[in-house]
C-alpha cells in the first residue's frame, strides 16, 4: 500500500519489542514458570485483509470482520501526537495519519493480527498492528502493537505468532497526546498506558 500524507481510515480500508529481562528472584522464576502452561493460541499478521482471505479461504468474512475490528482499534489505542512532525519523527514520512476524532496525529495501522477461535462467539480474535518506517526508530521494520509487543519483522507477507491471554486483553484506551516514544520501552510497562494512567506512552 503507499501511504500518502493524507492517508486517512477510508483510504486504508482499501489496503490497508517486548523486552525481556532476565529473573532476579525466586518470585519472578515462579511467575514465569506459571505464565508458560497458559494457553497458546495460533495467530497470523497479515499486511491487508486479501493476504488474510487467501490464506483462509472459507473464512472471508470472518478476515473482513477482524480485519474492520483492528482498523477501530487502530483509532482507539494508538499513539497520538500533537503533530505530524513528531508522529513522522517516531514513524516515517507518510506513515501518519489524522485521528478522526480529533485534531492528533497517530501511525496508521501497517497490518492487523488474525487468530481464528473455536471458543469465542465471534470466531476470531484481532488486534492491529504497528510499524516504523524510519530508520532511526527502534520499532522499525517491526511488527508492533499498540501495547509494546515486538512480534518480529514486517518485512514477510505474514508471520505466523503465538498468543496467550495477556496479549489478548484489550488495550487501554490512549486519549491524549504524547512525546517521541510512543511504545514504550518494556512490555512491563504496557499496562500502565492509557487515559487512566497517569504515566505517558514514553519509554
Amino acid at each position: 500500500m503507499k501511504r500518502t500524507k493524507d492517508v486517512n481510515l477510508s483510504g486504508m480500508r482499501k489496503q490497508w519489542r517486548p523486552f525481556a529481562i532476565a529473573p532476579v528472584t525466586a518470585a519472578i522464576t515462579a511467575g514465569l514458570l506459571t505464565g508458560c502452561s497458559d494457553p497458546q493460541e495460533d495467530a497470523v499478521i497479515y499486511h491487508t485483509v486479501n493476504d488474510c482471505k487467501d490464506d483462509n479461504p472459507g473464512y472471508s468474512e470472518q478476515c473482513e470482520a477482524a480485519y474492520q475490528n483492528a482498523l477501530k482499534e487502530a483509532e482507539r489505542t494508538a499513539p497520538k501526537y500533537k503533530n505530524l512532525q513528531e508522529c513522522t519523527t517516531e514513524f516515517g514520512t507518510n506513515s501518519c495519519m489524522k485521528s478522526t476524532e480529533n485534531n492528533w496525529f497517530m501511525p496508521a495501522m501497517a497490518g492487523f493480527m488474525f487468530a481464528r477461535l473455536l471458543d469465542s462467539n465471534r470466531g476470531y480474535y484481532s488486534q492491529p498492528m504497528f510499524s516504523s518506517y524510519y530508520p532511526g526508530s527502534r520499532y522499525y521494520g517491526r511488527w508492533t502493537t499498540s501495547d509494546g509487543y515486538d512480534y518480529g519483522s514486517y518485512r514477510y507477507k505474514k508471520s505466523k505468532i503465538k498468543v496467550g491471554p495477556e496479549q489478548m486483553k484489550p488495550k487501554p484506551t490512549v486519549s491524549r497526546t504524547i512525546s517521541r516514544g510512543g511504545f514504550g520501552s518494556s512490555a512491563a510497562a504496557k499496562s500502565s498506558w492509557g487515559s487512566s494512567s497517569s504515566r505517558s506512552w514514553g519509554g
